[in-house]
C-alpha cells in the first residue's frame, strides 16, 4: 500500500503557476498569427501560402531547438534556462513589431521561437523532476492550463489587435508579455538560489551518457519510438492544420479576422474544459478510450468547421474539438514524461521536438494542398488523419500493456 506524499510547499506552488504563465506565453506566440495569416498575405501582397511562413518557420526552429534545450536544461538547471529563454522572447517579439518585410517578419519569428521552444517542454520536465509521483497528473495540469489558455490567447488578441489596431500591435502585446513573464521568473529563481545557495552541478546524467547516447537511447526504445511517431503525426494533423482554421473561416464565410479568430480560440477553451473533468474521464475512460474517442471527436468537428455554410456550427464544433484534441493530447504528454524517467529533459524535449517538428510540416503541406484543394478539403483531411491516429495509439496501448 502506497502513502501519500506531503502537499506541495507554497513555494513550489507559486513556481508552479509562474511556469503555466510562461506556457501561456510560448503557445501564444506560435498561434499568434494564425488569424492574422489573411492580413500578411494582403500587407506583404503575397500568397496565403507564403505569409505562413511566419508560422512554419516558427515551428521547424521550435522543433530544432528541443535538440539543444533538452540536454542544456538537464545540465545548467531548467528553471533556469526557461527564465532566460523568456526574456530572450521579448527579443524577438520587439523585432516583429519593427518589421519591415515578410523576410525580416520571418527572422524576427524565427529568434522567438528559440527562446519559446525552452518553455513548455522544460516546463513539463521540471515538474517531472521537483514534484512527486503521484501528484504528477495534476499538476502537468496545471501546467497545460497554461497551454490551453495560450491556444486562446494567442487566436484571439492575433485576430482582435490585427483588426483593432494592425499586426504590429500583436507582436507589442507578446513583447510586454514576455518581458514580464521573464522578469517574474527571474525574481523567483533568484529567490531559489537564495533558498538553496549550494551552485548547481551538472547531473552524473547530464554528463555521463551525454545527450546523444540518452537520445539514441530513448529513440531506439521500442515503446518511445512509438510516442514519439505518434507526436510527429499529431503535430502535422493537429496542431499544423489548426494554423489554417481561422483563414479558412475568413475566405469561405466571410467573417472578419477577429470574428475567425475568437471561433478558432473556443478550440483552446475545449481544452480548457478538458482540464477540468479530467480526472473523471481518466478514470472512466483510460488512456486507451481517451485517444480514440478524443481523435475521434476532433474528425466529426473538423467535417462540421470545413464544410458548414454558416459561422454558427463552427462554434460548437471548434470548442469539441479543442475537448477531444486535449483528450488525445494530454494522454501523449502523460506518457512522453515517462518515456526515460532517469533523462526526463531530454525525453521531453525529443517529444515536443517531434511534435512541432510534424506541426511545421502540417502547416506546409496544408498551405501547399490549400491552392489545389481548398481550405475545406484540407481541414477535413486533417481531421480524418487525426481519427484514425486516435484508433492507432489506442491499439498500441493495448499492445504495450498486453506485454506488460
Amino acid at each position: 500500500m502506497t502513502t501519500a506524499s506531503s502537499p506541495l510547499s507554497p513555494e513550489t506552488r507559486r513556481s508552479i503557476l509562474l511556469l503555466s504563465f510562461a506556457t501561456f506565453s510560448s503557445m501564444a506566440a506560435q498561434r499568434i498569427c494564425d488569424a492574422m495569416l489573411p492580413e500578411l498575405s494582403r500587407v506583404f501582397s503575397v500568397s496565403l501560402a507564403q505569409a505562413a511562413q511566419v508560422v512554419s518557420v516558427f515551428a521547424i526552429t521550435y522543433g530544432a531547438a528541443q535538440l539543444v534545450f533538452g540536454p542544456l536544461g538537464d545540465r545548467l538547471g531548467k528553471f533556469r534556462v526557461i527564465t532566460f529563454a523568456a526574456l530572450g522572447c521579448s527579443i524577438g517579439s520587439v523585432l516583429a513589431v519593427f518589421a519591415t518585410s515578410l523576410d525580416m517578419l520571418v527572422l524576427a519569428r524565427l529568434v522567438t521561437a528559440l527562446g519559446a521552444a525552452a518553455l513548455i517542454p522544460l516546463s513539463m520536465a521540471w515538474v517531472g523532476d521537483t514534484v512527486p509521483s503521484d501528484q504528477l497528473q495534476e499538476t502537468l495540469a496545471r501546467i497545460g492550463v497554461g497551454t490551453t489558455l495560450g491556444i486562446v490567447g494567442g487566436q484571439l488578441m492575433g485576430g482582435v489587435l490585427t483588426d483593432a489596431l494592425g499586426w504590429r500591435w500583436a507582436f507589442a502585446f507578446m513583447t510586454l508579455l514576455f518581458a514580464v513573464v521573464g522578469l517574474l521568473l527571474l525574481a523567483d529563481f533568484r529567490r531559489q538560489q537564495a533558498a538553496s545557495p549550494v551552485p548547481i552541478k551538472p547531473s552524473p546524467l547530464a554528463t555521463q551518457p551525454r545527450f546523444l547516447n540518452q537520445a539514441l537511447r530513448i529513440i531506439t526504445g521500442r515503446w518511445s519510438r512509438v510516442v514519439l511517431l505518434m507526436a510527429l503525426v499529431e503535430g502535422a494533423v493537429g496542431f499544423g492544420v489548426l494554423a489554417m482554421w481561422a483563414s479558412h473561416l475568413h475566405r469561405s464565410l466571410g467573417l472578419s479576422l477577429s470574428m475567425a479568430g475568437a471561433i478558432v480560440a473556443l478550440f483552446g477553451m475545449g481544452g480548457m474544459l478538458y482540464m477540468a473533468v479530467s480526472r473523471h474521464l481518466i478514470r472512466r475512460f483510460g488512456q486507451q478510450g481517451l485517444v480514440s474517442i478524443g481523435g475521434a471527436m476532433v474528425g466529426v468537428c473538423a467535417l462540421v468547421l470545413a464544410y458548414t455554410p454558416h459561422w454558427l456550427p463552427a462554434v460548437p464544433a471548434s470548442l469539441l474539438a479543442g475537448f477531444g484534441f486535449f483528450m488525445f493530447h494530454n494522454t501523449m504528454q502523460a506518457n512522453a514524461t515517462q518515456m526515460a524517467p532517469e533523462a526526463r529533459g531530454t525525453a521531453v524535449s525529443l517529444f515536443a521536438s517531434c511534435l512541432f517538428l510534424g506541426q511545421s510540416l502540417g502547416v506546409v503541406m496544408a498551405a501547399a494542398l490549400i491552392d489545389r484543394i481548398g481550405t475545406s478539403a484540407v481541414i477535413a483531411l486533417g481531421g480524418g488523419a487525426m481519427a484514425l491516429e486516435g484508433l492507432y495509439f489506442a491499439w498500441a496501448l493495448r499492445r504495450r500493456d498486453a506485454r506488460g
